[in-house]
C-alpha cells in the first residue's frame, strides 16, 4: 500500500510541524469509522482526519468538509469527554510502523493534569483509532473494539491494557548501508522487491519496486547502491508528495515513482495529495453500501421494462399487419360459396392484385366460412386498436428506461446525503414502500445544492438528484439566468447565477455538468445552454425531466482538477 511506514514517517513529521502545542477546540465523529478533531494551532484551526477505514485507512489534515449525525456515536462522546480543551504536545511514530501516536495534556474532572494518548493504527481492515489513558497505560476507548475471541494477542476493549501490534523485528532501512542490504538479500531466490519488503521495516511494495528499477540489471554491486541513494532524501525528509493516474489506477507516494507510469501531479504537502488522491472514494464507498438496495431495485426495474419493449415490438409488428386480416376477411366474404367448413385453408383469387394473383387464407377448420370471416374482420379491428395503445406504450416504457437510466446515474455521481433524497423520490414515484418512522421532512423543506464559484467569482450551482433539479430549476433559479445540461445525456442541473456571463464561466459551468453527467468519462461532451425561462417542466412529467428551446451548444471535455479547484473557491 502507499500509506506504508515511510510515508507514515513523512505524515508525522508534517503534522507535528503544523499542529504540535495546539488545543483540541471540536471533535466529530461523521462516519463509523473515522474521526475529526478541530486542533488550534499557529493563528489557524487545522482539521485533523483519523480514519480507520477498512479500505481508505490514512491520519491527515484535510480541505474537505463533512456533514455530522445528529447524534454523536458514544466513541465521539467519549473522546470530547477526554480531549476537548486538552493541548496535543507532541506527535510520535512507533519505529517504522503504521502507527502515529498522538500525546495530549489536559484536565480530569477534579480539575488535575491528565495525559491521554491516542493510537492511530493505519493497518488496513485491521486499522484503528484507541484513546488510552497514558499514566495507567489502560484503554479508555477505541473506535473498533475486539475481543479476545477474535483477537487472543491483543484485546481492544475499555479497560484493557494497550498492547502495541506484534514486532517485526526488521531491519531499519535508514540506517543500513549496503553490507547490510548484501547480508538480507539471496540474489539467487529471486523476487528481491519481495525479499526488500520482507527484510526491511517501513518497505511497501511501491519503494521496493522502486529501487530495484533504479538498480537497472539489479546485481550485488547495483542493488546496495541504488538502496542506499534512495534512502539519502528520505533520511533528510526531502520529500515531494506525488500522485500518478494512468487508464488502470492511480499510485500515490511521497516521492515521484519512476517504475509507474502514468501522468504526474506533485503538491505542497502530504495532505494535499491525500485529499486529492481520496477525494469522493470514500464516499463512493458509503453511497454504495447505503444505494445497494435502490441500486438493485432500478436495475430490476431496467430489466423489467427491456423485456416489456422486446414484447412490445412484437405486439406492433403484428399489430402493422392489421391490413393483411381486412383483406383476407374481404375476399373470404366473397368467396364464401367456395369455402366449407371443416377445411384449414383456401385459395383464392386476389382482386386488389392488378396482376391477378391468388392468395392463401388459413382457417379454423371448427368454424364455418361465415364465421372464419367474421373472426378475420374482428382481428383487423383488434390490430387497428392495438396500434395506436402499444405505440404509446413503447414510448411510456422508453421514457420510463430513461428515468430509471437518470436515476442510475445520479447515485453514481452522489454523495451520502443525496442518497436519502432518491429514496425519497423512489417512494414518493411508488418505486419502494416508505420505512415505517416517526420523522417526517417539514413541508417546506429545501434541498441541499452542491454550489462552485467560477474564476471571476461568479457562483455556479448544482443539482445531484431530481429533487435538487427540480428545486434548482423551478424555484430556485432567476428567470435571465443561465441554465445548462449535457445534450440528450442523463446528468444534472446547472445554473450560473448571472444573467451575462462569460464565456469563460459558461465552460466552466458546461465542465460542471458533463462531469455529473453519464459522460464523465468522455471526451467533447456536448452541453446546452439557455436562458432559464425557456426551461419548462411538461405536466405530468417525470421528477427531474425538463424541455427547453433556444439553446446554444459548447462542447467541453470534463476535468476534475477544475471541478475541485471550483469547489474549493
Amino acid at each position: 500500500m502507499s500509506f506504508d511506514g515511510l510515508f507514515t514517517r513523512a505524515m508525522t513529521r508534517e503534522l507535528s510541524a503544523a499542529l504540535q502545542g495546539g488545543r483540541v477546540n471540536k471533535i466529530h465523529q461523521p462516519y463509523k469509522n473515522e474521526v475529526i478533531l478541530i486542533i488550534r494551532a499557529k493563528g489557524k484551526n487545522h482539521k485533523l482526519l483519523l480514519s480507520a477505514h477498512p479500505s481508505y485507512a490514512r491520519v491527515q489534515l484535510t480541505e474537505e468538509s463533512y456533514e455530522n449525525p445528529k447524534e454523536p456515536p458514544l466513541f465521539c462522546k467519549m473522546m470530547r469527554k477526554h480531549l476537548e480543551g486538552a493541548i496535543l504536545e507532541s506527535i510520535d511514530q512507533a519505529g517504522l510502523d503504521r502507527l502515529i501516536i498522538f500525546h495530549f495534556r489536559g484536565k480530569n474532572e477534579i480539575g488535575d493534569t491528565a495525559y491521554k494518548q491516542l493510537y492511530v493504527e493505519i493497518m488496513g481492515r485491521h486499522s484503528n483509532v484507541i484513546l488510552a489513558d497514558q499514566q495507567k497505560g489502560t484503554i479508555i476507548d477505541s473506535i473498533k473494539h475486539i475481543s479476545a475471541a477474535v483477537n487472543s494477542y491483543r484485546t481492544i476493549l475499555p479497560g484493557y491494557d494497550y498492547v502495541y501490534p506484534p514486532a517485526q523485528d526488521k531491519t531499519d532501512p535508514l540506517e543500513a548501508d549496503k553490507e547490510d542490504v548484501l547480508r538480507q538479500l539471496d540474489f539467487n531466490s529471486g523476487r528481491l522487491d519481495r525479499q526488500l519488503v520482507a527484510a526491511f521495516s517501513g518497505f511497501s511494495p511501491l519503494i521496493a519496486k522502486e529501487i530495484i528499477c533504479k538498480s537497472g540489471l539489479a546485481n550485488r554491486e547495483t542493488v546496495p547502491d541504488a538502496f542506499v541513494e534512495e534512502m539519502k532524501p528520505i533520511r533528510a525528509h526531502h520529500y515531494t508528495p506525488t500522485l500518478i493516474e494512468n487508464e488502470h489506477k492511480s499510485a500515490f507516494y511521497f516521492k515521484d515513482l519512476q517504475h509507474v507510469a502514468g501522468e504526474r501531479k506533485t503538491f505542497h504537502s502530504l495532505s494535499e495529495l491525500l485529499d486529492r488522491f481520496y477525494v469522493g472514494k470514500a464516499d463512493r464507498d458509503r453511497v454504495k453500501q447505503q444505494a445497494n438496495d435502490i441500486e438493485r431495485l432500478l436495475k430490476n426495474e431496467k430489466e423489467k421494462n427491456e423485456t416489456k419493449l422486446i414484447k412490445l415490438a412484437r405486439t406492433l409488428e403484428e399489430a402493422e399487419h392489421a391490413d393483411r386480416f381486412q383483406l383476407y376477411g374481404e375476399l373470404l366474404t366473397a368467396h364464401l360459396y367456395a369455402a366449407k367448413k371443416g377445411m384449414k385453408e383456401i385459395e383464392v383469387v386476389n382482386y386488389y392484385d392488378e396482376a391477378g394473383g391468388t392468395v392463401t387464407i388459413p382457417l379454423d377448420p371448427q368454424k364455418t366460412p361465415s364465421e372464419n370471416a367474421q373472426k378475420l374482420f374482428s382481428k383487423y379491428q383488434k390490430a387497428k386498436n392495438a396500434l395506436l395503445a402499444v405505440s404509446e406504450q413503447i414510448n411510456s416504457t422508453k421514457e420510463e428506461i430513461a428515468y430509471i437510466d437518470h436515476l442510475l446515474q445520479q447515485i453514481e455521481s452522489a454523495s451520502p446525503k443525496d442518497i436519502e433524497e432518491i429514496r425519497e423520490e423512489l417512494i414518493d414515484e411508488g418505486y419502494m414502500k416508505a420505512k415505517a418512522s416517526g420523522k417526517k421532512k417539514p413541508a417546506n423543506h429545501k434541498p441541499a445544492l452542491e454550489t462552485y464559484e467560477a474564476s471571476d467569482g461568479t457562483l455556479i450551482f448544482v443539482g445531484k438528484n431530481n429533487k435538487q433539479n427540480d428545486y434548482l430549476t423551478n424555484k430556485f433559479a432567476r428567470r435571465d439566468e443561465i441554465w445548462l445540461h449535457t445534450k440528450d445525456i442523463p446528468g444534472s442541473h446547472v445554473v450560473i447565477r448571472s444573467e451575462a456571463p462569460t464565456e469563460e464561466t459558461i465552460l466552466e459551468a458546461a465542465n460542471l455538468a458533463a462531469y455529473f453527467s453519464k459522460a464523465k468519462s468522455s471526451s467533447s461532451v456536448p452541453v446546452d445552454f439557455t436562458k432559464v425561462r425557456h426551461v419548462k417542466k411538461p405536466g405530468g412529467a417525470k421528477p427531474g425531466f425538463v424541455i427547453y428551446d433556444n439553446q446554444q451548444t459548447v462542447y467541453v471535455t470534463p476535468d476534475e482538477d477544475l471541478v475541485l479547484k471550483m469547489k474549493k473557491q
